[in-house]
């Protein structure tokens, strides 16, 4: 059988009717996206894998029981699965996703030295970089959800607006409303 040509929905259809080893293949398929989205919410990585692990039970429960009914939509499906955990798992410890800080090994950006950065401009990056984390942290929970989602997960306005169950106009407007509520905040700081 030649796995690459099938697309998602068929892959589920030979799994729900009985062929294990397509699972292997979805799972193949979109590990990287559906590990990244919540890496990037939830910025631990034994946390990542075992939400991204809780994430597949769930889709292999839901196809085994024979409740899935997303003709054509698998990957955002999974992604919408994924966030709801992710979510879940929020909920319970009552806290927010972290942002990467600009002094993270992992941040791709601060590895690139642009120029020599002298002790004044790393204290002042790190100072604003404070500042706008804590200023995230203040907007509205769906402005900050979808702004999380399309800066730090890299997820269209498309994806964005499935996984959060929202039109894909809300979705915009809810980025809209974030940023114009951060350039406000922003002035705000300025003058004090």
């Amino acid at each position: 059988m030649k796995l690459q040509l099938d697309s998602d929905q068929d892959l589920v259809t030979l799994y729900i009717n009985g062929d294990e080893s397509v699972l292997e293949e979805l799972i193949r398929r979109h590990k990287s996206k559906i590990y990244t989205s919540i890496y990037l919410l939830v910025k631990d990585q034994y946390l990542a894998e075992d939400i991204f692990q809780d994430t597949f039970i769930k889709v292999i429960n839901t196809l085994r029981s024979g409740k899935y009914n997303e003709e054509g939509k698998f990957l955002p499906w999974v992604l919408r699965i994924s966030h709801n955990l992710v979510i879940d798992h929020f909920r319970k410890e009552k806290r927010s996703p972290v942002m990467v800080s600009a002094d993270d090994d992992n941040d791709v950006l601060s590895m690139v030295p642009i120029h020599e950065e002298s002790a004044e401009d790393r204290i002042l990056r790190n100072q604003t970089y404070t500042d706008l984390q804590a200023m995230i942290h203040l907007l509205p929970e769906d402005q900050k959800e979808v702004l999380i989602m399309r800066h730090y997960a890299d997820l269209s306005f498309k994806e964005i607006a499935d996984l959060t169950a929202v039109s894909i106009n809300t979705a915009l407007g809810r980025m809209r409303y974030a940023l114009s509520n951060l350039r406000k905040m922003m002035k705000i700081k300025e003058v004090s």
